[in-house]
């Protein structure tokens, strides 16, 4: 990694000290160059000539993409956001009474409302698995509840937005294939921020988003969906000209791979800016990426530790989410000393996190997300702030 280069092409961190990475992080000029030269050629020839003219460049999002999750083309498909990928594969699902969902308690918000509001409208039942002593999850219930409940769909975030636990996403893999059970993978919080290997979770849907770790612009992400999903024949609800081709005047042919997943209308130049985020990491290397950030992670925990902070991430895998607050479990002090030094950061609040913060017994938290265009001294300038 040459951090000098990266940092000339990340203008945003220039005259602050950035760590909201797992917020939405700062665009490399590429991205941004690429909208917006897009956007003039749009100007120029109309939406349609224009997408028509890049056809070529437009296909390589889906190489990139598949490229840093190691699957392939076909298995990619476009989305507005993780959240739209994810409401699209649920929609799939044909759920009817009776039904259960298996999901833990470090569920995303948004994912933890869908599977309510599933409960509300068709009467399913939502199961939490259990957690082990240090946080990790408890396979062994996994196995447990799977034998009783046979579930229809199986959900997991690999890193909840509140916390920077990495849960063991290929454990459960490994049990959704032994008892053929959909296996459903919100990873938008490690996407471009650590190693994502789909043939190694094997899951039958992923989803990310660009305006995270990945450094894309927001509107942005991607749906991974598994052969044997597609296979099945297994469709979105509903199913536009872009998923599939009119045969006959009650019926339709659906689009043999992920794309089945999309919808015609979308941003052409949020796409591409998308595609020249994915790229930028996979010239870095997401293996370097994970490295680097591994490392600033852990010296920032470690300083904030000896400071007398109370660090909230629990689990024998951290990643670059790092929360915590005053041992009192207020967060005022730290909130104002970071913003008056202009820190980018985030406030994580119990509504978005009921489970485990309830469990930790706080109301609020500071997210930092340190992330590979960031600096061991912008890390050791936080901890010294702080230890005021």
């Amino acid at each position: 990694m040459n951090l000098d280069l990266i940092r000339q092409d990340t203008i945003g961190c220039s005259d602050k000290i950035f760590l909201n990475s797992a917020g939405s992080s700062l665009m490399p000029k590429v991205v941004v160059e690429t909208i917006v030269d897009y956007l003039h050629e749009e100007q120029q020839f109309g939406g349609y000539a224009t997408a028509g003219r890049n056809s070529g460049t437009i296909n390589q999002f889906y190489e990139e993409a598949a490229k840093l999750i190691n699957t392939q083309p076909s298995n990619i498909a476009f989305t507005n956001s993780s959240t739209d990928g994810y409401f699209r594969a649920l929609s799939c699902i044909s759920f009817k009474e009776g039904d259960s969902i298996i999901t833990t308690n470090d569920d995303y918000i948004s994912n933890q409302i869908a599977f309510i509001s599933l409960q509300k409208r068709c009467n399913i039942e939502i199961i939490r698995v259990g957690n082990l002593e240090d946080h990790e999850l408890d396979l062994d219930d996994f196995e447990r509840l799977i034998k009783k409940h046979a579930p229809k769909l199986i959900a997991v975030t690999h890193i909840p937005t509140n916390s920077g636990l990495v849960q063991n996403v290929e454990g459960v893999g490994r049990l959704c294939r032994q008892y053929d059970i959909l296996y459903l993978v919100d990873a938008c919080q490690s996407v471009g921020q650590m190693v994502v290997d789909v043939t190694a979770i094997n899951c039958d849907f992923l989803t990310a988003t660009g305006r995270k770790f990945m450094r894309g612009p927001r509107g942005t992400g991607f749906l991974y969906v598994s052969d044997r999903v597609l296979e099945q024949g297994m469709a979105p609800l509903p199913v536009d000209s872009n998923g599939a081709q009119w045969t006959e005047f009650n019926d339709y042919q659906l689009n043999e791979t992920a794309k089945r997943f999309e919808l015609f209308e979308r941003s052409t130049a949020s796409l591409l800016g998308f595609k020249e985020a994915l790229q930028y990491a996979n010239t870095i290397g997401m293996h370097h990426i994970e490295n680097y950030n591994r490392g600033l992670a852990e010296k920032l925990r470690d300083g904030l530790q000896n400071q007398g902070f109370r660090i909230l991430d629990k689990g024998n895998k951290l990643s670059s989410i790092v929360t915590f607050c005053q041992q009192d479990g207020k967060i005022e002090s730290a909130y104002k000393i970071l913003t008056e030094h202009n820190v980018f950061f985030t406030v994580s609040n119990k509504n978005n996190a009921l489970i485990d913060f309830t469990l930790k017994n706080v109301d609020h938290a500071i997210r930092l997300s340190p992330h590979y265009f960031n600096t061991p001294d912008e890390i050791e300038k936080i901890i010294q702030l702080l230890a005021q």
